[in-house]
């Protein structure tokens, strides 16, 4: 009971860092064998990849993917197969961000963002639908944010990207609800990552305020809960969808945001 996803694979993209890491650790703590796929010091990936092989005692892959180029993509399920004889799991994470003006905002990031947030889920699910039809059961889960549901100002791409994950997970869902695979989309509000951490710093120097004030008046004010979600609680959700339990949850978009989307 302790190791349901054992004998199992899995694809977690952007997974050499952050939420993406954290998600693939949970899975691997599931018994389910890994391909890790990111941006980072070659080095530390292959440490990361080690370690989490013999703290877990699964098998781990990297696949160097671009998320921006679909060939790659395809190419890194094909590959998946190809190791493990199959693919249960799919979790597309790989996202990136780009605050600016819609006015200013650089024509290059916009494309960036929509080709790693949202073009490179479709391209990851394509690959991966035909052989989770063969085998009768799959799971695809993508990472969307509460920014699915909601917007915020100055992040129109990422705003944009992330509806369009929403949009596409119920979509795909539809398309599936027969063949025994599903797909929903995790919607989280702020985690405490390394990169919001920074912010935190950052913000108290320039506001000239405590790092406890710039964290309840600036990051988490739309954040009812004012408390960071925390990741665990990403990764209970997780869990939960590609379980047998999860297997009549399709097309949701699943919020774990502290309540910043019921306003």
């Amino acid at each position: 009971m302790t190791r349901p996803l054992k004998g199992q694979a899995a694809i977690v993209t952007g997974s050499t860092s952050g939420i993406g890491k954290a998600m693939a650790i949970a899975l691997a703590e599931a018994g389910a064998d890994l391909v890790i796929n990111g941006l980072g010091d070659p080095d530390a990936i292959e440490a990361e990849r080690a370690a989490i092989e013999a703290d877990h005692g699964v098998r781990v892959h990297f696949h160097p993917a671009d998320m921006t180029k679909p060939g790659e993509i395809a190419a890194m399920v094909a590959d998946t197969v190809d190791l493990y004889g199959r693919l249960d799991i799919l979790l597309n994470n790989a996202g990136v961000q780009h605050v600016s003006a819609v006015e200013d905002f650089p024509i290059e990031k916009w494309d960036q963002i929509i080709a790693i947030n949202l073009s490179s889920a479709f391209h990851a699910t394509r690959a991966a639908v035909p052989h989770m039809k063969a085998a009768g059961r799959g799971r695809i889960v993508n990472l969307a944010s509460v920014h699915g549901l909601v917007a915020s100002p100055f992040k129109s791409a990422y705003v944009a990207s992330k509806h369009g994950v929403v949009g596409f997970t119920k979509s795909v869902a539809l398309e599936l609800a027969e063949t025994g695979i599903t797909c929903n989309a995790i919607c989280p509000g702020f985690v405490k990552t390394p990169l919001v951490e920074g912010q935190i710093a950052d913000q108290a120097k320039v506001n000239k305020m405590s790092e406890d004030e710039v964290v309840r008046d600036i990051i988490l004010a739309a954040q009812p809960s004012k408390h960071f979600i925390e990741m665990d609680q990403i990764n209970g959700m997780l869990l939960y969808l590609v379980s047998d339990a999860g297997a009549g949850v399709t097309g949701s978009a699943l919020s774990v945001d502290g309540g910043w989307s019921a306003r």
